[in-house]
């Protein structure tokens, strides 16, 4: 499978860089980036593309796992010496699937995007992170999954695990299932825990809602940005493929929440555990 059969290459011509189109197209990613910490590239695979991608997540949507739990947004368990008004006590529904990454091996079209040599350089240059701080995750589980949701199911307010993620969003559900988050809500030193009390106490000032279409390719720096998908209505599940980035080779997730997200974990996270810079709360 050539990636032109998945990707819309004439309109996002990533295996041309220093191109005049490729300068404008990364520039255009760049500034929405720059302001809001997300961007979308409209129709990035095209509906050939889209129809392979629909069949693969049908077909390994048994392997999913499914949990139904409370969570807050940090993934962690309750904390009783904390006051009952902190973030890390306020916990919320969440219900949906994950299809773990073992499950898209060599001939997978979505692990053919992840792995295509322009795309990490791609998603790298659109952040402008060098490339000795850029590298694909290193989780058998979790390095390039599909998130599926199904009727009633959500996922409530959290951070992302690792640093950039991209998500392409491959089958919609009827109605409901939109994405919404604070850009750039905490930093690398500072979890700014009241500003994240306020948006878990109802305040949407700074909240923005994006509804992705099939085919768009998102860019989002999910670990720094408080992040929600909205309970679904209907028969028809959503798909949402996920390639994650990290910024120091070698990471995985954490056994906690790799065991509440997978159900499972593997002795490369328990060998791993705490391999990050950062000392934000997973």
């Amino acid at each position: 499978m050539h990636i032109s059969s998945l990707v819309d290459m004439g309109r996002y011509p990533l295996d041309c860089p220093g191109s005049a189109s490729f300068s404008t197209m990364i520039s255009g990613v760049r500034d929405q980036l720059y302001e809001d910490g997300c961007a979308v590239l409209k129709g990035f695979v095209h509906e050939d593309g889209l129809k392979a991608l629909v069949k693969e997540a049908d077909r390994v949507a048994g392997k999913a796992h499914r949990s139904f739990s409370r969570t807050n947004a940090y993934f962690t368990k309750d904390d009783t010496s904390l006051p009952p008004s902190h973030p890390m006590r306020q916990f919320f529904d969440r219900s949906n699937g994950f299809i773990p990454a073992d499950n898209f091996g060599p001939k997978s079209p979505l692990r053919k995007i992840y792995e295509w040599d322009c795309f990490m350089p791609f998603v790298q240059s659109a952040l402008e992170e060098p490339e000795d701080r850029f590298f694909r995750y290193d989780d058998p589980l979790a390095d390039v999954i599909i998130n599926m949701v199904e009727e009633g199911d959500g996922f409530p307010w959290h951070y992302d695990t690792n640093n950039f993620t991209v998500t392409l969003a491959i089958q919609n559900a009827e109605s409901g299932g939109e994405f919404e988050y604070v850009p750039m809500l905490r930093s690398p030193t500072d979890e700014h825990f009241a500003d994240v009390a306020s948006v878990l106490s109802g305040d949407r000032s700074r909240v923005s809602k994006l509804v992705l279409e099939p085919g768009d390719l998102q860019i989002f720096k999910g670990r720094y940005s408080l992040h929600k998908v909205n309970p679904v209505q209907g028969k028809r599940k959503r798909y949402v493929g996920i390639f994650s980035f990290v910024e120091r080779e070698g990471m995985c997730g954490s056994v906690e929440r790799t065991r509440q997200l997978y159900g499972r974990v593997l002795p490369r996270h328990i060998a791993r555990e705490g391999l990050r810079e950062d000392k934000l709360i997973d």
